[in-house]
């Protein structure tokens, strides 16, 4: 009995034992859950950037910011005590997407979190300050999340549109893209000059517009927003030692007036190709039209024109992103190509830019000058050269906007005349070969009407910047052009004294091509393509304050060269209105405790030999 007993205890112990741990277990798994529940909840939400400002007027400003929550409330506190509050505006932007190649979060460009494009919520957030004068008053934004408590960002400057008369210094930049050396560059300009007034920006902004970690966030630390807001961790490295950069406090304190690039423009849009795919994919519009005319019942029964139209975006090219990102000033071009007076000067922006596509001719290139031969008898997928995205030679909308703008008042009584856009005029780059004009499509057949060859041509002599735009520029009086694309610094005077500026050797260079070194061009074509120096016949201009210039430590030269195309020497410009003079400067990246050196000056007051 006893035995029996002592078995039944045992046995009931054992299942007590072994419900014991069970709600042991029960127990740690809820009270784990709870401490991660707990952990997520009280890890606040932030801003996604500092706010920046866009648009000022006379009397006020537009300031803008961005989150990865839409929020219940969001507003911009200003003056004294920040006693006064603007209400914002809240969108969600349409296109913004993560893919396989996206660096963010744990991903590395692996594919990691993200094996296709998948959409990512990124929220703007826009509040007009009003009842602004020329003095400079304190700012904040603050943004309330639907849970937890308020967020406030740090406090910067604003002030209205700077009246006639007022100096200014204005940095002229381009061609960011993530590149290596753009953070430094950046800091160094706010190092350098101190706070800026505003900024131009000529194109490239990010290398693919509708990646959201190239705008905000990419784990490598340079995103565009971080970049020129001095929140960027980026980490350079030269013979083991490494510098780490973080930009510029900048677009907090100064507007930003930016111009379309190529990069600014994505192609056909896809949710399964990737976004790089996506962005080198685009076709004319008229391409995707008449496509479009063939599929109308399929895809647009009712004849919807809005579906129309969204269709053919999506089937041929967009700046949509870009767009829904920045708000401009609105002088008839919508915020593709606009006008702004900003202290003493006029600043005409222009959307010229064309698809980049590579220069090579072996059989499987989808290039500048042919098809691939696999894609000839398949017309969905040429590519059709090195298309242009908005017309701009005569009869063009944006031509005769042009024309009105430069007989206005406030273009025609500014003491300075500058017109910005992408695309290069004069270039010791590759980027400006072929001329800036309408591919010229050729096809040879066999006698049973089967392509057997596609290739593009670019007629010289209808360069339409060149046979153009320019001579309207030169008649009306504009001083300096301002352009990038090429990644370089060079620069050039044209017959009539007016200034043309390429400054966009930032964080990288494709080098430039000058004496013996060539670009790659096609031979045997029916046009004439220039391989070396400016295809447009200006001889560069070697630097005027340091004649030792950085080239001579870059490329063995042994005497000063009229340009900087380095990988490890970035530069920045300077318009300063005070003096009426717009300086460059370089800082050498491999060399961090070294100084940053003004290279080159020339004036747009006095008259140019």
């Amino acid at each position: 009995m006893r035995s029996t007993h002592r078995f039944r205890f045992a046995k009931l112990t054992r299942r007590r034992y072994k419900l014991f741990l069970l709600l042991l277990l029960v127990i740690t798994v809820v009270l784990s859950s709870l401490f991660n529940h707990q952990s997520i909840a009280v890890t606040p939400p932030q801003l996604l950037t500092d706010p920046f400002l866009q648009a000022p007027t006379a009397h006020t400003v537009q300031v803008v910011w961005f989150t990865e929550f839409p929020g219940t409330q969001h507003w911009v506190q200003y003056g004294p005590q920040f006693s006064q509050r603007a209400i914002a505006t809240t969108r969600q932007l349409s296109r913004m997407r993560e893919d396989a190649q996206s660096y963010v979060g744990s991903q590395l460009g692996d594919g990691q979190l993200y094996a296709q494009p998948v959409f990512r919520e990124i929220w703007r957030h826009e509040a007009t300050v009003t009842g602004l004068t020329a003095a400079r008053i304190p700012y904040r934004v603050v943004s309330v999340p639907s849970q937890g408590q308020p967020i406030t960002s740090n406090a910067f400057t604003l002030a209205a549109l700077p009246k006639a008369g007022t100096p200014l210094k204005i940095l002229l930049t381009s061609d960011h893209q993530l590149k290596p050396m753009t953070t430094a560059n950046l800091q160094k300009v706010l190092e350098t000059v101190g706070e800026v007034d505003a900024v131009f920006f000529a194109g490239d902004l990010v290398h693919i517009a509708d990646r959201a970690s190239e705008w905000f966030d990419d784990n490598r630390g340079n995103a565009f927003f971080p970049n020129l807001q001095g929140r960027a961790t980026y980490d350079l490295t030269y013979e083991k030692h490494t510098t780490r950069y973080t930009g510029g406090a900048i677009i907090q304190s100064a507007p930003l007036f930016p111009a379309i690039g190529n990069h600014e423009v994505m192609g056909r849009f896809s949710m399964e190709a990737s976004l790089g795919d996506q962005f080198n994919d685009p076709i004319p519009e008229w391409v995707a039209h008449r496509t479009y005319q063939k599929l109308a019942q399929q895809v647009n029964p009712h004849d919807d024109p809005e579906v129309q139209a969204t269709w053919i975006k999506n089937n041929a090219f967009n700046t949509d992103s870009y767009e829904e990102i920045f708000t401009l000033p609105d002088t008839g071009g919508g915020k593709k190509y606009y006008a702004v007076t900003i202290g003493d000067v006029r600043l005409i922006v222009l959307f010229a830019t064309n698809i980049w596509r590579v220069p090579g001719l072996d059989p499987e290139v989808k290039g500048r000058y042919r098809e691939r031969n696999s894609d000839f008898n398949q017309p969905d997928r040429w590519g059709y050269g090195q298309h242009i995205f908005e017309p701009i030679g005569p009869g063009s909308k944006q031509y005769q906007w042009l024309q009105t703008e430069l007989s206005s008042p406030e273009f025609q009584q500014a003491q300075y005349k500058v017109v910005m856009f992408h695309h290069p005029v004069h270039s010791l780059g590759d980027n400006i070969v072929p001329a800036y004009t309408d591919p010229v499509q050729i096809i040879e057949r066999a006698e049973d009407g089967t392509a057997t060859a596609i290739r593009y041509e670019y007629p010289l002599n209808q360069d339409y910047l060149i046979r153009d735009v320019v001579p309207l520029l030169e008649a009306a009086g504009v001083q300096l052009v301002f352009y990038g694309h090429s990644h370089l610094w060079n620069r050039f005077i044209g017959l009539t004294g007016m200034h043309f500026l390429e400054t966009s050797n930032v964080g990288n260079t494709y080098g430039a091509f000058i004496g013996e070194k060539q670009r790659s061009t096609p031979e045997g074509y029916t046009e004439t393509y220039v391989r070396s120096g400016d295809p447009n016949g200006l001889q560069p201009i070697v630097p005027t304050i340091d004649s030792r210039f950085p080239q001579a430590q870059l490329t063995e030269a042994q005497q000063p060269q009229p340009y900087l195309a380095s990988n490890q020497i970035t530069a920045f410009s300077i318009l300063d209105t005070g003096t009426g003079t717009v300086r460059s400067y370089y800082f050498d990246t491999y060399q961090p405790e070294s100084k940053v050196v003004a290279f080159d000056e020339f004036s747009l007051l006095q008259p140019t030999e």
